[in-house]
């Protein structure tokens, strides 16, 4: 999802409170801070707004996330916890919480079981938003149509931008581990320990846990298997659209001594104070504001970076050497990630071949039989297909292919190729678009009404929640009532699975668009 040009920041700062009520024990459970209380939602219950780590405010702002606070009495959990502090920037998330709030860690459960030891398999989901905006709130990702399915759902926010991302020589000096930055990777984390701890209560399996996500939240995926830190606490992964970066270069490839210099610089200029103690001392609106109003992207720079404790090398180098956490792996990405890039161009086929000449150069060539444009129509397709792969595809089939060579659990490869009826404005969509499947994932068609669903998304809609439940299950996406999904390897001509209402597998036709694209941007 491509960023507007100017960030608004206004988000309603509010916080949540606590309230407690007389009790109904049938939607009671207790935890290792105290018992919630929680409401009936459909055949499930639900859980929201749990407190999962301490408020990171004042001397707490960009440090890991510490212990949550325990509490007397019965806490509700019947309503979201604020989302984190954020610019408002993609018109399509709407939420239902409160508002932002530094205060935020918050995250939600929803669980069919009755009693405590059913032992149900957990998906706790990561949401997207490209490390700046978003929060578990949105309607399109309520957890309650998927966990009828027979699984235990869990969301989670994390810091996002500045507060979840940013690096400072007297952060770096502070830490036991020399290390600043990835305080949002580290949120995720501290929720999965809580799951690990407290998740029995709700019915659902600390030793069966599937992260999966999208966007952001699948990099964010792709972070926690890179991740030490992360063993024992993840046991399957599903990424949509989207992994960590496997090629050198922007601010999360940077050593750590240069960020570190380069983001306190930046805050100094926006926000005139240039030590830690002052920045933590800012109020988080103001802040917010500030680096909104950074000359060009520097509002959009703050995100997961090399620190030497939470990813202590590259993704490229962990991976490269089996050191990720070794477990089943299933990704894809969406047919048309960027929409199609090229229509509506005058000159679709010298607007190709600019773009193979001014990134490929001597490379031109080959890059135009991998991505032909001998006519227009051609050279639309192949220019959507070339802006999905620069954008998210590559790196997404990366992270496939890393794992895949290094790692000894199965891997298995999507695309999603439906096309929603309109996009959520009520527009005629460009294809299957970046964000698209998450509805279907979650089966949440309500959330959207104003689309025309058609019986074809719904199939669509049952094959997805049947394939990634069954993978939540056993660590492999088949099962009854599905077309077969071979696993991604040499063996089956790396096969991908096509995902729509005749959901089929096949060879990978476009592998050596990958090879060649890997052969150059890895250089």
């Amino acid at each position: 999802m491509k960023l507007p040009q100017a960030l608004a920041v206004s988000c309603g700062v509010m916080l949540a409170s606590v309230a407690v009520r007389a009790a109904d024990s049938n939607l009671q459970v207790t935890t290792d801070q105290g018992i919630l209380q929680g409401k009936s939602q459909g055949a499930v219950r639900a859980f929201l707004g749990i407190p999962f780590a301490a408020p990171p405010v004042g001397e707490l702002r960009w440090k890991p996330p510490q212990p949550a606070a325990k509490w007397d009495g019965v806490r509700m959990a019947t309503e979201f916890g604020p989302r984190p502090m954020q610019p408002s920037i993609y018109k399509d998330m709407i939420f239902r919480d409160p508002g932002c709030s530094e205060d935020c860690l918050s995250l939600n459960i929803w669980t069919p079981a009755k009693a405590a030891n059913a032992k149900l398999p957990v998906m706790v989901w990561i949401f997207g938003g490209g490390f700046l905006a978003g929060g578990t709130s949105e309607q399109r990702q309520d957890g309650a149509h998927l966990a009828g399915l027979g699984v235990v759902v869990v969301s989670m926010n994390y810091r996002l931008g500045l507060f979840g991302f940013f690096v400072h020589p007297d952060l770096i000096k502070e830490s036991p581990w020399h290390a600043a930055g990835n305080y949002g990777l580290m949120d995720q984390l501290a929720a999965l320990r809580w799951v690990k701890e407290n998740i029995v209560a709700f019915g659902g399996d600390p030793g069966n846990v599937t992260i999966f996500g999208e966007s952001a939240g699948s990099a964010s995926v792709s972070a926690q298997m890179a991740s030490p830190l992360a063993k024992g606490f993840v046991h399957k992964a599903i990424g949509e659209s989207g992994a960590l970066s496997f090629i050198g270069g922007g601010p999360g490839q940077k050593p750590l001594a240069i960020r570190a210099d380069d983001d306190a610089e930046l805050l100094g200029k926006t926000t005139g104070q240039t030590t830690l103690a002052g920045l933590r001392a800012l109020p988080a609106q103001a802040l917010l504001e500030a680096v909104a109003k950074a000359p060009g992207a520097g509002g959009m720079r703050f995100g997961p970076n090399v620190d030497g404790h939470f990813l202590p090398e590259t993704m490229a180098a962990i991976f490269a050497a089996g050191k990720q956490n070794d477990v089943p792996l299933l990704a894809g990405w969406n047919h048309d990630e960027q929409g199609i890039a090229l229509a509506g161009k005058t000159a679709p086929i010298g607007a190709m071949q600019q773009t193979a000449h001014d990134e490929f150069g001597t490379n031109a060539e080959e890059f135009l039989r991998l991505y032909p444009a001998a006519t227009p129509d051609q050279a639309v397709r192949s220019g959507a297909e070339f802006a999905a792969d620069k954008f998210i595809a590559y790196g997404t089939w990366s992270w496939l292919e890393a794992h895949a060579k290094t790692g000894h659990q199965a891997v298995y490869r999507y695309r999603f190729d439906r096309a929603p009826p309109t996009n959520f404005f009520g527009s005629k969509t460009s294809g299957a678009y970046h964000s698209a499947d998450i509805l279907y994932v979650f089966g949440s068609f309500d959330a959207q009404p104003q689309v025309p669903w058609e019986d074809a998304d719904r199939v669509t809609s049952d094959l997805m929640q049947s394939y990634w439940t069954n993978f939540a299950r056993t660590g492999n996406p088949n099962g009854a009532g599905v077309p077969a999904w071979p696993a991604y390897s040499a063996k089956g001509d790396w096969p991908v699975m096509y995902l729509e209402p005749t959901a089929a597998a096949r060879p990978d036709d476009f592998r050596a668009r990958y090879l060649f694209l890997d052969r150059l941007w890895k250089k």
